[in-house]
């Protein structure tokens, strides 16, 4: 029953979304700061409900309010769906997912070695907008990593794409010409973040989370 009621309300809430999506993208295009807080909560269901891919959102979102609230908007949003989602699955299906992360023994071992590192390696992951949100979600979840810690580590972890977002959004309507260098920072970035990464599991003790 548990499950179902949760099940039920993420599909109703998706139905809605999907029926109006296109509408409250266009009402936030044409938005002001005084509707800062009406937005975040939208930008928090466009994150949980990806009709429209979120980094679309987020240029969107830098267009309409600048680099600055674009950035603090975007970041909010997804932030909060993460946790959203996070707790959705935490609650209503973990039992379940204890039980399949560990009924294979190599996907056993990852996960152990994910709870080990959980901190880092959510905050990494979040770093690089290829990798999909939803699976770091549904991943995390369903293993022991505390809802305290990911938050933290997720919510961190999404600051610089969604700057990324709302920045090319904000530099596509104002001087197309700077998205170049914004390219190359944010590579050289991802790069001196891989490197550390490597070296913190270098010389970091394995200890349990």
């Amino acid at each position: 029953m548990k499950k179902a009621l949760v099940f039920f309300g993420y599909l109703l809430v998706a139905v809605f979304m999907y029926l109006f999506g296109e509408s409250l993208l266009q009402w936030i295009r044409q938005g002001g700061t005084e509707y800062m807080l009406i937005t975040s909560i939208l930008a928090t269901f466009f994150a949980l409900f990806p009709i429209i891919p979120y980094p679309l959102i987020g240029g969107v979102l830098g267009a309409a309010y600048g680099p600055v609230f674009g950035s603090i908007i975007t970041w909010i949003g997804s932030s909060l769906a993460s946790i959203v989602m996070f707790a959705f699955v935490r609650y209503g299906y973990q039992d379940w997912g204890k039980k399949w992360l560990h009924r294979y023994d190599r996907l056993s071992k990852v996960t152990d070695l994910f709870e080990r590192n959980a901190f880092m390696t959510i905050f990494i992951t979040r770093l690089i907008p290829v990798i999909p949100s939803i699976v770091v979600n549904i991943y995390s979840a369903l293993s022991r990593v505390s809802f305290i810690r990911y938050s933290i580590a997720s919510s961190l972890g999404k600051v610089p794409s969604m700057i990324l977002f709302a920045t090319v959004g904000n530099t596509l309507v104002t001087n197309p010409s700077d998205l170049l260098y914004i390219t190359l920072f944010y590579g050289t970035f991802l790069a001196i973040v891989y490197i550390l990464f490597r070296l913190f599991n270098r010389y970091t003790p394995q200890t349990k989370e």
